[in-house]
């Protein structure tokens, strides 16, 4: 399953979560301003207990199942113990990004690459993106601190910089494009089995 067959489950489950919670503050809203004399309801502070009791467990459930689909996750939970294919050191200054190689630079499918990204002033993002938009990626760079991702890439394509964090009106203009171009070879592993 690919980060995008991952996300789009994801957005349909966090939606009907979100339809269920929103329901439940309808109501609360509904049931609060409804007229005393009229107060006749099935919707007792027992059920409306028991459904914020199962909503709570829906969510927690929800997180627990889901923690270990996402991609990033797994990856931040072993990086101590994998060891990457490549590594670009980027630095951030003055509103720019300042790549370690010429672009687009040429990554394999299937490598594992780790994102170094450095701020020298300011607080950053660092997002890679598809042609057509759609994030891969991102993290928040912090001023003073390494701020590292891991990646394994398992699509084919060009993608996009842009900084994903207000930095000020410069900031908006943050884009390198062609930045990263994967390229796919048939008998590359595409497993991360490290």
């Amino acid at each position: 399953m690919t980060s995008t067959d991952v996300l789009w489950a994801l957005k349909i489950v966090y939606t009907i979560y979100a339809f269920s919670i929103i329901s439940f503050v309808g109501w609360f809203a509904y049931r609060i301003t409804k007229k005393p004399e009229s107060y006749k309801t099935w919707l007792t502070p027992k059920v409306f207990y028991t459904y914020l009791a199962i909503l709570v467990m829906i969510g927690v459930g929800i997180h627990i199942l889901t923690y270990n689909k996402i991609p990033w996750v797994a990856w931040e939970l072993k990086k101590h113990k994998i060891k990457p294919d490549r590594v670009f050191n980027i630095t951030v200054e003055n509103h720019q990004f300042i790549l370690p190689e010429e672009t687009p630079i040429t990554i394999k499918c299937g490598e594992v690459v780790k994102f170094n990204v450095v701020s020298r002033d300011l607080t950053y993002g660092f997002g890679l993106f598809r042609p057509d938009n759609t994030m891969v990626f991102q993290m928040q760079v912090v001023p003073g601190h390494n701020n590292e991702l891991l990646w394994q890439f398992h699509e084919e394509g060009s993608f996009y910089v842009l900084s994903t964090e207000y930095s000020g009106p410069k900031g908006a203009r943050m884009r390198v494009p062609d930045a990263f171009k994967v390229v796919c070879n048939k008998n590359v592993s595409m497993g991360v089995g490290r």
